[in-house]
């Protein structure tokens, strides 16, 4: 067994962004994301397919969420949940010190009833495609 780390060794965000999946399965997936200073392109808008639920470890972040007239600013130790299809994009990251994020995209399954009244489970909300 070996432990992995998530903040010392982090790579150099010069060229971009930096991705890094931490963990995947068939119904999730956990990945690191390193900024320094990059958001999204002017005009552009992020609407992921899954439900995401971002924390940020450290650096600050603004994401303005579609409709709404302010960005809403995340410091280190703050989450918020982004569900699927949700318009969003990342309007500033800290360029003075890099911005880490832990992002959860996840697919939700609901719980429906078949004609008989039985509980069926198995159905996606969110899928990818």
């Amino acid at each position: 067994m070996k432990s992995n780390e998530l903040l010392p060794g982090i790579a150099d965000t010069a060229a971009g962004e930096v991705y890094d999946t931490l963990l995947e399965t068939e119904s999730f997936k956990l990945e690191r994301i390193v900024s320094n200073g990059q958001c999204t392109p002017e005009g552009e808008w992020l609407q992921e397919s899954t439900n995401e639920w971002v924390l940020l470890l450290s650096g600050q972040a603004d994401i303005l969420f579609e409709g709404d007239e302010e960005p809403l600013r995340l410091k280190p130790g703050d989450y918020v949940h982004i569900p699927a299809h949700r318009r969003h994009c990342v309007v500033r990251t800290d360029s003075e010190a890099k911005t880490v994020w832990i992002a959860l995209h996840y697919r939700s399954k609901v719980f429906v009833r078949d004609d008989v009244g039985k509980l069926v489970t198995g159905v996606l909300l969110a899928t990818d495609g």
